[in-house]
């Protein structure tokens, strides 16, 4: 930590503002501006991922300031022959977050800026290695590595990982991609390595070809057995459905205490997903673009489910069997509307009744629609998109009904890419749902009913509008309520 490294000099007040201000780069940047001191304390943080946050390669210089004769030799034998100024930091020392893939495009575009493109090949491996290689010599301790396998890593680095266990000692979150088309030896020396080592994970993430050699995927399942708390586990499958997995989903039988989280994209379930009816802690489960999911059926606080479109009664029975514990719900049907909608809505209207988000995506407004609302009595956040057509007779009528039966625990509606932001003046008119965040698409003919709602409630803080707002509106409606962009308030599953 910052301050065990400068210890005296920064209070864990400090420290605690940091480690908020872990994502804004802009705002870490000027507090390293303020003073020395701050200067001092603000690095550390600055340099945690600065292959997501720089868009300019040239602080890679930076690292290479710290280069041994012989290691320089090697920029030589690339063709880079450039003095690299003292600095006042080990920079290298402050990576937490490494991604290879993010990492091998910075280097590309550094070696472009040195050669000026005067040579036909760039030295893009040697250039990577030897970054990674001090990295792991700084004495870094990484907390996220995305092992993207754009190469083969040289044996010097394989040697290099095992003598420096410190890097690898924090490590919480590992993500393994792209590993087809490279040497079999080479990634079963690395997952190794990892099976070895790395025994406190938190959160793994695979990204597989079902194409993989077999050793490969026995190799990722004694990873899983190997762990000691694995929390979260997320399998995404690079080819258009993975069908065969060859014991990894089995092997999360081991993680039956600890797993608390799920995320499967582009896969087939089979009968090894029986298996997560076992994890006792399992509370969120996130399905995105697979088939048969009706062989699940966890019990969960969350769910989260995409596809090209949504079945009801595939997932049926995770509802039933989540029922008064779901407390999450984001059902997302890409290109058409979801099937058998009479289904979902009596399902989760007689097992469901504890739900305090709900996120649907292509829903037609109707009656039923309207029962399920009517029974969600403690429902809190409210996202509706992609509802285009109202398809009863009296759409206002329905509009104005849907107002009135919003809970009174509603504190936030996004209506976005909905035709229900057509009808926001009927809406906020008839609404007596306390609510503090308001998203939309327009306001043209909703100005006026929104100053009213906000005199009459006293309760909306916020109103993120998509489409451009006339500034008269704009000024009129801001006596009375704060506009933001909308990605600022929205608010994910």
């Amino acid at each position: 930590m910052a301050s065990k490294m400068f210890i005296g000099d920064m209070p864990e007040l400090m420290e605690l503002v940091l480690n908020n201000l872990n994502n804004e780069f802009y705002s870490l940047y000027s507090c390293a501006l303020v003073s020395r001191h701050w200067c001092k304390i603000s690095i550390p943080f600055l340099w945690q991922d600065p292959f997501s946050f720089c868009q300019n390669p040239l602080f890679i210089s930076q690292y290479f300031s710290s280069l041994d004769e012989n290691e320089k030799l090697v920029l030589n034998e690339c063709g880079i022959n450039v003095k690299f100024p003292k600095t006042l930091f080990n920079y290298a020392k402050f990576l937490k977050v490494l991604d290879l893939s993010s990492l091998e495009t910075m280097v590309r575009k550094w070696i472009d800026f040195q050669l000026a493109s005067s040579k036909p090949h760039k030295p893009i491996d040697r250039i990577t290695n030897l970054l990674f290689k001090l990295f792991v010599e700084s004495g870094a301790t990484l907390h996220k590595l995305d092992l993207y396998f754009y190469q083969e890593i040289n044996s010097e680095i394989f040697y290099t990982l095992v003598r420096n266990e410190q890097f690898f000692s924090r490590l919480q979150d590992l993500s393994l991609s792209r590993i087809s088309g490279i040497d079999t030896e080479s990634v079963i020396e690395s997952f190794k390595i990892f099976e070895d080592n790395i025994t406190k994970i938190n959160g793994l993430e695979l990204k597989l070809y079902s194409i993989y050699n077999l050793r490969i995927f026995h190799a990722v399942e004694r990873i899983i057995k190997s762990q000691e708390q694995l929390r979260q586990f997320s399998l995404i499958g690079l080819d258009d459905y993975v069908t065969e997995f060859h014991g990894i989903i089995s092997s999360l039988e081991s993680q039956n205490k600890s797993l608390y989280e799920v995320i499967i994209t582009n896969c087939t379930c089979d009968t090894e997903f029986k298996v997560l009816m076992n994890c006792k802690n399992l509370g969120i489960l996130r399905i995105h673009n697979c088939d048969n999911l009706d062989i699940l059926e966890a019990s969960l606080n969350t769910l989260e489910i995409t596809d090209y479109p949504i079945y009801a009664s595939s997932i049926v029975p995770i509802l039933k069997k989540s029922g008064t514990l779901l407390q999450r719900l984001r059902l997302v049907s890409f290109n058409a509307p979801t099937r058998e909608q009479s289904v979902l809505f009596e399902t989760l209207k007689s097992f469901c009744p504890n739900i305090t988000y709900l996120n649907l995506a292509n829903i037609e407004l109707s009656t039923q629609f309207l029962g399920l609302i009517g029974n969600l009595q403690i429902l809190q956040f409210l996202t509706l998109w992609d509802f285009y057509e109202i398809l009863e007779d009296e759409p206002k009528i329905l509009v104005m009904q849907f107002a009135k039966l919003l809970p009174l625990t509603l504190q936030y509606l996004d209506l976005r890419y909905s035709c229900l932001s057509s009808y926001i003046d009927i809406l906020l008119n008839n609404c007596y749902a306390p609510l503090k965040y308001l998203l939309i698409d327009r306001l043209e003919k909703g100005a006026k009913a929104l100053i009213e709602f906000c005199i009459r409630k006293k309760t909306l803080n916020y109103v993120g509008v998509s489409i451009y707002l006339d500034d008269n509106i704009k000024n009129d409606v801001e006596e009375y309520v704060t506009f933001v962009p909308c990605e600022g308030i929205a608010i994910s599953c």
